[in-house]
């Protein structure tokens, strides 16, 4: 595995100069705005990242609006009464997307929102106060106990929020495989630990948060 200087190095040579790498990289959000974020916006990123997976981006998010509206806000005490009835109810609702399944995922993911808010005072707390150096866990937790969020959907969801995150995306994961940290996707527990050890040791090397040497990571793999 090679260090942060040369992932440093890489990037600038492929940027031009430090200024424009800067420029580029993402900035998470601290801890304080992710609990200052309200439950509805969780609950509203949840479900706009559910409607986005498989879809063109664009398209769903012309159509939040309405989503907005017929889920009362995303309000979690609001949207987890929602009965199987009214969710059939919205199937004849073309001003949104119609698929079942991802519209029971919406009270699903309330019921999780509200749970955690009961323990931990908010949403916003409990995401905020995971600690990065274990992020995969924090996406098991979210594929385990929310709904519809396997795959890259709880990575993406937490990038979308500002929680500081890694996303293996096949470019992430193909500069990975060249490095050989991993033979393939990362998808095991055992795979996911060994790139977040790697991410862990450059973010010590460095300073840098998770997202920003994701990126810097991602263009590492010739196009």
């Amino acid at each position: 595995m090679r260090d942060y200087q040369w992932l440093h190095e890489f990037c600038l040579n492929r940027f031009g100069s430090a200024k424009a790498l800067e420029a580029f990289l993402p900035q998470p959000r601290t801890a304080a705005q992710l609990r200052a974020m309200p439950d509805d916006r969780y609950l509203s990123t949840l479900a706009l990242r559910v409607f986005r997976a498989g879809l063109k981006h664009s398209l769903v998010d012309a159509k939040w609006p309405a989503f907005e509206q017929v889920f009362f806000g995303f309000d979690p005490e609001k949207v987890v009464l929602m009965s199987a009835e009214h969710l059939e109810r919205l199937m004849q609702d073309t001003r949104i997307i119609r698929h079942l399944g991802k519209l029971k995922s919406v009270p699903r993911n309330a019921q999780m929102v509200l749970d955690l808010a009961k323990v931990h005072g908010s949403f916003g707390a409990f995401i905020a106060d995971w600690p990065e150096t274990d992020i995969v866990g924090l996406w098991k937790y979210l594929a385990k106990h929310g709904n519809q969020l396997g795959g890259l959907s709880a990575p993406r969801f937490l990038r979308m929020v500002g929680k500081d995150t890694f996303v293996p995306t096949e470019d992430m994961a193909a500069a990975l495989i060249a490095q050989k940290v991993i033979d393939k996707a990362p998808t095991s527990q055992r795979d996911l630990a060994r790139v977040q050890d790697v991410f862990n040791q450059w973010h010590q090397q460095s300073g840098r948060p998770l997202c920003q040497l994701s990126v810097m990571l991602a263009h590492t793999v010739n196009h």
